[in-house]
């Protein structure tokens, strides 16, 4: 039986060991959620995948939604890593930004639907209600692909402004809701990627 969600914070790994046991269990979650989907993972699978004990894996994710939306949250950190020339490139605002941005996000979702079974456990689970479980959540500005967004945008010669963030906002619901269709196929590959280019350009061209 899975063990109910409890209203509370999750934990934050305090040390190198810690983390590490963090990062076993997303890679674990990671792992099974691509072979068998999200309503076949069970909470305990996966803290024996990761060696973890159970008590531990409730203590960073207090639910299974909540941990595969910091699986999502893991993957972009690793492919913005992976990308971080753009922080190097001077782009204040104009059309190369956009069109930058917009192959960043296309990129993403290229790179997410890699593992198709995966990509639909972290959408479903972006749709599950968990807000009761964890009350506090970073503005998407300020993750990861938020800030790569920025720096894209501002070109690392000028401080974001309150307008910039919000087209940076925008633009993640934009590139979400274009990823959830293209996961659906709702839209084709195609389809996807101009639209993408268009909310970009729209969004950030001054």
């Amino acid at each position: 039986m899975a063990r109910p969600a409890e209203g509370r914070q999750p934990a934050a790994p305090m040390s190198s060991g810690q983390a590490a046991r963090r990062v076993r269990i997303l890679r674990a979650a990671s792992e099974l959620g691509a072979r068998e989907g999200l309503a076949s993972v069970q909470m305990h699978d996966v803290a024996k995948e990761a060696g973890v004990a159970i008590a531990t894996l409730y203590r960073y994710f207090p639910s299974k939604p909540y941990l595969f939306m910091a699986v999502l949250e893991w993957h972009i950190e690793q492919f913005v890593g992976g990308h971080e020339d753009g922080r190097e490139r001077v782009a204040d605002g104009g059309t190369d930004a956009a069109a930058e941005i917009a192959e960043l996000l296309i990129t993403l979702s290229v790179k997410l639907l890699d593992s198709p079974l995966l990509a639909s456990a972290v959408a479903l689970s972006s749709f599950t209600e968990y807000t009761s479980v964890v009350p506090a959540r970073t503005d998407l500005v300020d993750s990861a692909l938020g800030q790569a967004i920025l720096r894209l945008l501002c070109g690392g010669v000028r401080e974001a402004s309150a307008t910039d963030r919000s087209r940076a906002r925008l633009l993640i619901y934009g590139w979400w809701g274009l990823f959830v269709a293209l996961l659906t196929e709702e839209l084709s590959t195609a389809e996807a990627e101009t639209n993408m280019r268009l909310a970009a350009r729209l969004l950030l061209t001054p």
